[in-house]
């Protein structure tokens, strides 16, 4: 596999983490390094680890995996996009930290969603034989960079838009895992 081959696997990968860290952007007061950073770890972190975990599990679970991998990612993608709608309706989030809006259980819950697709990329790996580390590491990087860089775009947005931005960011989300389960089901 050569570079431009991986960069554009990378690429794909990460399209869904940077639509979420957009999403991450909307509500936060002020984007800092800390802040960006805290979503770019956690979904770079995640989109190297998947890959990583798909290719230890080998041929052995493919058909198991790619049974319900997308329905995971459906339900918790949309949960979250429901519950970010509701937000959006209510004034209490107005009062919200930085620190609540990437709280470690939401951002844990975000990554595992928008990286499932990682791990069955990992299991492609282990067919074609493919340095896996740097693979991942790449990978990783790749989804910090576009992380981050949706944060900030997210933050521009959503201070100008604040309810109607995180209204749109919930459905984004929700889009995103019916466009995960299509994929899988009616699609292949």
């Amino acid at each position: 596999m050569n570079f431009f081959e991986l960069l554009f696997i990378s690429i794909g990968l990460s399209c869904d983490a940077f639509a979420a860290a957009i999403c991450k952007g909307f509500p936060i007061k002020k984007v800092n390094i800390k802040n960006a950073g805290i979503v770019g770890l956690y979904f770079g972190g995640f989109q190297a680890l998947m890959p990583l975990i798909g290719y230890y599990l080998g041929v052995q679970f493919q058909e198991t995996i790619a049974a319900f991998d997308h329905w995971i990612a459906f339900i918790l993608l949309g949960l979250l996009g429901i519950n970010m709608i509701r937000e959006s309706t209510s004034n209490k989030d107005d009062n919200r930290s930085d620190d609540q809006c990437l709280n470690s259980k939401n951002m844990f819950v975000l990554a595992v969603a928008t990286s499932i697709d990682a791990l069955a990329v990992g299991i492609t790996f282990a067919f074609l034989r493919v340095n896996i580390l740097p693979a991942a590491s790449f990978i990783g990087l790749v989804t910090f960079a576009l992380s981050v860089i949706g944060v900030k775009i997210g933050n521009v947005f959503g201070l100008k838009y604040k309810s109607k931005a995180e209204l749109f960011g919930g459905l984004i989300l929700i889009v995103i895992g019916i466009k995960i389960l299509l994929e899988h089901t009616i699609l292949s």
